[in-house]
């Protein structure tokens, strides 16, 4: 009913009832006889009119209520003038942007409708209470009942997306409360005895001072980086396009050069090539690539131990990013990495929605992951 009786439809509607009046006029009227040379021409106004003013509901009524009172004056079988009048009585019921038009129209019709009726025969005010009923309140009814259903319908749908709406705010205070009260206090706490251990352990190896050191800062970064995820997760107007990691596109080598830093302190040997064209790269694609690259060595770590040798590559060609890790297995089978983590899949995630797909599997010993994450064209939406 709704696409029916659509808004962008009313020219296909209008067309229909327009073949519909001509129908009429060659195979139903008054018992076979001919129309008469008026009739066809009221007739073929009446069309005309119904098509050029189908958007305009309250003119085109106007000149089918015009074309209905002459149509009274001159012949008998004022059918069709009848059924446009009726029909843009309708169309007005269905957008009419305040009552007062569609009753000041149905009103206009009411009296065109008696002063002919009940003039030519003032002793059939039955009949003619009757035909009003017909050609004003069926039309009238009809209108007001699609309109009242479309509008219950459009109510519906956006109680549900409120609701809907409500329910992921739910849920994601429900995740923030988790993470601030499970993972955020755990990590706070590690940070906290780390920091303790270095006063308290003065004269240790130097060596585990700076284990101690990277452990703190590593903890502490961690540890801003769930408040502000947190914080995006309590109020999302919060979120920016880097709302995690506030990084600048030149920033990315530097940021990609402390990733593997820290990967060499937890043990690994990482070959490291980045383009210096990663300087330019958007904001969006440069955090990607930092992520992708501290997963990647993380697993490295995990998986093939923290005597793997690890090579990164970081090249742009033609404004798209060639991303790969290869590690050699540290002497361990090359397997898919194991323990229940969503790192791999995150990775995947992440990279399908930048329009490329991760390439992950045993090579050479160990274990590569690679994806191109393609430029965003100027077609693309933004």
């Amino acid at each position: 009913m709704a696409r029916l009786f659509d808004a962008r439809d009313t020219f296909v509607r209008m067309l229909l009832l327009d073949l519909s009046g001509l129908s009429y006029l060659l195979f139903g009227n008054q018992a076979g006889r001919a129309p008469t040379p008026t009739q066809w021409l009221l007739a073929v106004a009446a069309f005309a009119l119904a098509l050029i003013l189908h958007r305009r509901q309250l003119p085109g009524l106007l000149a089918q209520t015009a074309l209905l009172v002459v149509a009274f004056w001159l012949i008998d079988d004022t059918t069709i003038n009848q059924v446009g009048t009726s029909w843009l009585l309708l169309e007005l019921a269905l957008w009419a942007p305040r009552p007062r038009i569609l009753w000041s129209g149905a009103g206009l019709v009411a009296a065109v409708y008696l002063a002919f009726t009940l003039g030519r025969d003032p002793s059939r005010i039955s009949g003619a209470v009757f035909g009003l009923f017909i050609v004003i309140g069926v039309p009238v009814l009809l209108g007001l009942v699609i309109r009242t259903t479309r509008e219950l319908g459009v109510q519906a749908r956006r109680r549900a997306e409120s609701e809907s709406r409500a329910a992921r705010a739910d849920e994601r205070s429900a995740i923030a409360r988790e993470l601030h009260d499970v993972v955020a206090h755990h990590v706070a706490s590690m940070v906290l005895r780390v920091g303790v251990a270095r006063h308290v352990l003065p004269d240790v190896d130097p060596r585990v001072t700076e284990v101690f050191d990277d452990v703190h800062s590593t903890g502490t970064a961690a540890l801003a980086d769930l408040r502000q995820l947190v914080g995006v997760l309590r109020d999302p107007s919060r979120r920016t396009d880097a709302a995690l990691t506030a990084i600048e596109p030149g920033a990315l080598p530097a940021a990609l050069e402390a990733a593997v830093e820290t990967a060499r302190r937890a043990g690994l040997t990482v070959d490291a090539t980045i383009a210096p064209e990663a300087g330019s790269l958007d904001v969006v694609r440069g955090l990607a690539v930092l992520r992708l690259t501290q997963e990647a060595l993380t697993n490295v770590a995990k998986h093939a131990g923290p005597a793997a040798r690890a090579i990164l590559r970081v090249e742009v060609q033609d404004e798209d990013v060639l991303w790969s890790v290869t590690d050699d297995g540290g002497g361990v089978a090359p397997g898919l990495p194991s323990g229940g983590g969503h790192g791999l899949t995150g990775m995947r995630e992440r990279v399908e929605v930048l329009g490329g797909q991760l390439t992950a599997g045993p090579a050479a010993g160990g274990w590569r992951v690679e994806t191109v994450l393609p430029a965003r064209r100027s077609t693309e939406p933004v």
